[in-house]
């Protein structure tokens, strides 16, 4: 029976959503491993909206589910629904929007909250002893919610705030997971380091490879 993944997104777009390159190379991941993914994200606003070619915020709202159905051809569910006895793992694409929709890293680092539907399905996932990956800045929720070991790529300032949240970083470069074996999560840096595609592609894949490991 194929293993199933959850994955939760947190819009489209890098500058105010899920990062198209790591959402969409996590999901033909897990396909070529053959296993299956299903997508959520959680029914609300987003905190901003961004024109990706300007950099400028622009005056409207869009709903962080409506947007992420865009990247999963429709089909996807709202977090509310997510139930850890359906799954075998749970990963979380990076992205600006992770660290606005998912939490409120983007605007408040080190003091930051998580979503609470985000915060119920890492826990929960964590006490079935479910592994959880987790890319580019998308770590800092399960650095904060599971204190794990973790990596955000080279940033020292991050690291140092990981460290103070009672984790741990480790440095990495493009391609390169860092696994907790003990709590089961698996990070990679994407686009926290200046990445190509084929650098995404190359971590996306070797984290699903060792998530579905883990699982």
């Amino acid at each position: 029976m194929k293993k199933k993944i959850a994955v939760i997104l947190a819009g489209c777009g890098k500058a105010d959503g899920s990062e198209i390159h790591e959402a969409t190379l996590t999901l033909l991941a897990i396909d070529q491993q053959r296993a299956e993914y299903h997508a959520f994200a959680p029914n609300i606003d987003q905190r901003d909206v961004i024109n990706h070619i300007t950099g400028d915020e622009m005056p409207e709202k869009r709903n962080v589910l409506i947007e992420a159905s865009r990247i999963t051809r429709g089909e996807i569910k709202d977090l509310k629904e997510y139930d850890v006895k359906d799954f075998d793992a749970l990963v979380l694409p990076g992205g600006f929007g992770a660290a606005k929709n998912l939490c409120s890293f983007a605007v408040d680092g080190e003091n930051m909250n998580i979503n609470e539907e985000v915060t119920k399905a890492l826990q929960q996932t964590y006490e079935a002893k479910k592994p959880i990956g987790a890319l580019c800045i998308a770590p800092v929720m399960v650095a904060k919610a599971l204190k794990a070991t973790v990596t955000l790529g080279q940033d020292d300032d991050i690291a140092k705030t990981v460290e103070n949240w009672g984790g741990k970083h480790k440095k990495t470069t493009h391609g390169e997971i860092v696994t907790d074996e003990e709590k089961k999560i698996v990070t990679t840096p994407c686009y926290m380091l200046d990445a190509k595609i084929s650098d995404i592609y190359e971590g996306a894949t070797n984290l699903i490879k060792k998530v579905l490991e883990l699982a």
